[in-house]
């Protein structure tokens, strides 16, 4: 597990498994997921403190899955474009899983 996760950080594996799995699936599906616990927090009339902190759980994630498309793209042989439209949609994905 750790071995896989300094793997994505460094940028060590495919730039489609960075955005389209790691990213876009995995990540929205969390994401999802915190959201979910927060407005169940909020419904609950549970402190709104503990729903922002739901919200922002999957911070560190959301780090880890930009750093690994930004640092994949570096790598990439393909097309500078195809790297570049991966780097903008896993940028515009992390602020909108913020502001959401």
């Amino acid at each position: 597990m750790i071995a896989r996760i300094k793997a994505l950080w460094r940028g060590e594996t495919s730039l489609s498994h960075a955005l389209w799995t790691v990213t876009l699936l995995y990540g929205t599906l969390i994401n999802l997921f915190a959201t979910g616990l927060m407005f169940v927090t909020l419904a609950a009339g549970l402190p709104s403190l503990l729903a922002i902190a739901f919200h922002f759980v999957p911070l560190p994630y959301n780090v880890l899955a930009l750093m690994a498309v930004w640092r994949s793209a570096g790598r990439y042989q393909g097309p500078r474009g195809h790297a570049a439209t991966a780097q903008l949609a896993a940028a515009l994905w992390f602020i909108l899983v913020i502001l959401i």
